[in-house]
């Protein structure tokens, strides 16, 4: 893997490299205005405020917004017990960004999310962007999530120690940590296995794969460890961060009903429905079904680069119905 695969900088520095870029640009056009011809100047002076406007709107509204997203999924396989169970979804927190005055965005999506009054929460990856040390300034915000049966959550790519040069105990010290924080905020983190969550006689199983990405992303996702015990009469509701796992493991491999995934954040940038992640993922954005099955791909809360344009950060209202 190259080296360069494993940068990540500090959030705030792409904000500076982008101003940057775009006063280097603005003294350019200047300095060339005389030596262009009108309709020339007029195309890339718009081309320069439009590039203006979306970095700034992005960086310093976008990214600060919200957007609470109810949707319902039904299937016979729901025990009518379930019948109008909620379960809210977020992803990709990347809490690492949420510093100095980012702090109270993060603030605002935790109340969003307690303020849904859940049955269950769910968290599908990246929590951290680099290192478990950035969970704890935020740790204690974290543990007042609550819902009627809990948190579950699963490990996105960024949760693994593939953006760091060090040693092997440091990593294996990393993975273990990012894990025992949410453990010590109450959640429960499903690793290649799941839970069972009753109500009278009746149950549904929540299962959470470990992340399993497409190139250089961990390949850790084990289908049959996650669901090992459970019957095909079961109503599944599969955690898995990468979209793509969906397609190549399961579908063909179990019978899972709903699965929640992130990974994409939506591309981050979206204009009239166009955005980058739809050149790099099939399912990247909102509900997709194969048959009675379906899967649910949210935008996200974060990311690496405090920047969202059209591609609001999400949190995901799911009620259960059965036919």
């Amino acid at each position: 893997m190259p080296l360069l695969s494993f940068i990540l900088l500090a959030p705030d520095t792409y904000v500076y490299i982008t101003w940057g870029v775009l006063l280097v640009l603005s003294l350019a056009l200047k300095l060339l205005w005389r030596h262009c011809r009108r309709w020339l100047r007029r195309t890339l002076l718009v081309l320069l405020l439009c590039c203006w406007h979306v970095f700034l709107w992005g960086t310093y509204v976008g990214f600060g917004r919200l957007e609470v997203v109810h949707i319902e999924y039904a299937s016979a396989d729901l025990p009518p017990a379930f019948d109008g169970y909620r379960i809210v979804h977020f992803s990709d927190a990347h809490v690492g960004t949420y510093s100095g005055r980012r702090q109270q965005i993060l603030r605002r999506a935790v109340d969003s999310i307690n303020a849904q009054h859940a049955d269950l929460v769910v968290f599908t990856g990246d929590l951290q962007n680099r290192e478990p040390q950035e969970v704890l300034q935020h740790q204690d915000l974290l543990a007042t999530i609550k819902g009627r049966d809990g948190v579950c959550s699963v490990l996105g790519n960024h949760d693994y120690p593939m953006y760091i040069q060090a040693s092997e105990y440091t990593k294996r010290l990393n993975r273990s940590l990012i894990e025992t924080y949410q453990r010590e905020m109450g959640w429960r983190v499903l690793t290649n296995n799941h839970i069972t969550i009753s109500r009278d006689s009746a149950h549904i199983v929540i299962a959470g794969m470990e992340n399993d990405g497409t190139g250089r992303f961990p390949q850790l996702g084990n289908v049959v460890n996650a669901l090992h015990g459970v019957t095909p009469r079961d109503f599944v509701v599969m955690l898995e961060h990468d979209p793509t796992a969906w397609r190549r493991k399961i579908l063909p491999e179990c019978h899972a009903q709903l699965t929640l995934s992130g990974h994409s954040h939506g591309g981050q940038f979206s204009l009239f429905g166009l955005t980058p992640a739809a050149f790099l993922y099939r399912e990247h954005t909102g509900m997709y079904r194969s048959g009675q099955r379906a899967l649910y791909v949210s935008r996200g809360l974060g990311g690496v680069v405090p920047f969202r344009f059209g591609a609001t950060p999400e949190i995901t209202v799911i009620t259960l119905r059965s036919k």
